[in-house]
């Protein structure tokens, strides 16, 4: 072998172990510091995460992740709260360990992004949502209608496809999600494409909204579909990002997630906040 080959060889084995060493150094890190940042960009948002009348946290995602941390060997964890939108960006950045905040497990954040996802542990869904008191009773009475939806959301993107196959009329996009619920209690809409989550949340707070017809599951951009065709989740699933070379915390995380869900406790916590249903039994295809 000449010189040069001996030399590429080693060049690469370098490459390879310092790879692998970093891949295994984010875990030690985080144990040595004694704290888990986890970056929260939906904190208040009932049933996820939010700060009870006394400053505790609560939600789903705060009882997954007591168990998560104390499996994977944290000692404690803290939220850091930001803007939905600086949580990728923080993370990359180190200001954050992991990211936990409601979000969905998509190839565009894992390509587009660069970051890595746990197993999932929940699974979203949609749901037609109209006004208690409205004449809608199934899906095909709002044909035609118009409906609102959140701008850049997997949520728009099933409504547009509805609307698309003509089974809706008109979908408006709003920044948040609070203000599709204002728009459809005003009558600017007739209905809301929203998931079961936040209708949730919104029902803790208001009785008057109903669902009609049967959960409508979330699809992909045109530009992504292949790539989620090939993926082992299903589209829909949330899980904890993280930065790519910690791939030895999301592997604990992973053996976390499945010790929940082998113990029972992931559905107990989702039926604590009314979230279990036969969409949630199987997150993987």
């Amino acid at each position: 072998m000449t010189r040069m080959k001996l030399l590429g060889w080693s060049l690469a084995l370098c490459l390879l172990n310092s790879t692998a060493m970093a891949q295994a150094d984010c875990l030690p890190a985080i144990k040595s510091a004694g704290v888990l940042k986890v970056g929260v960009g939906i904190m208040g948002l009932k049933p996820w995460i939010w700060q009870d009348d006394k400053g505790d946290y609560t939600g789903l995602e705060k009882e997954i992740m007591d168990f998560v941390a104390k499996d994977i060997g944290v000692s404690k964890y803290e939220y850091v709260v930001t803007e939905w939108s600086t949580l990728i960006p923080g993370l990359k950045a180190e200001r954050w360990d992991v990211v936990m905040s409601a979000m969905s497990k998509t190839q565009q954040r894992m390509q587009e992004g660069g970051v890595i996802f746990s197993d999932p542990y929940f699974m979203y869904n949609d749901r037609l949502i109209v006004l208690k008191d409205s004449k809608y009773q199934k899906p095909e009475d709002l044909k035609g209608e118009k409906v609102a939806s959140v701008m850049g959301s997997m949520d728009s993107i099933v409504a547009h496809s509805l609307a698309d196959k003509g089974e809706i009329g008109e979908v408006l996009d709003f920044n948040n999600f609070g203000e599709p619920f204002q728009a459809l209690r005003n009558g600017q809409v007739q209905a809301v494409v929203l998931d079961q989550a936040t209708l949730l949340g919104q029902m803790s707070e208001n009785s008057d909204l109903r669902v009609v017809g049967a959960p409508l599951f979330y699809v992909p951009g045109e530009e992504w579909e292949e790539a989620e065709s090939k993926a082992d989740y299903r589209l829909g699933a949330v899980g904890i990002a993280m930065r790519p070379e910690c791939a030895d915390v999301q592997a604990a995380v992973d053996q976390a997630l499945e010790k929940l869900d082998k113990q029972g406790l992931r559905k107990d916590i989702l039926q604590r906040y009314d979230l279990w249903d036969d969409t949630q039994v199987k997150l993987l295809k």
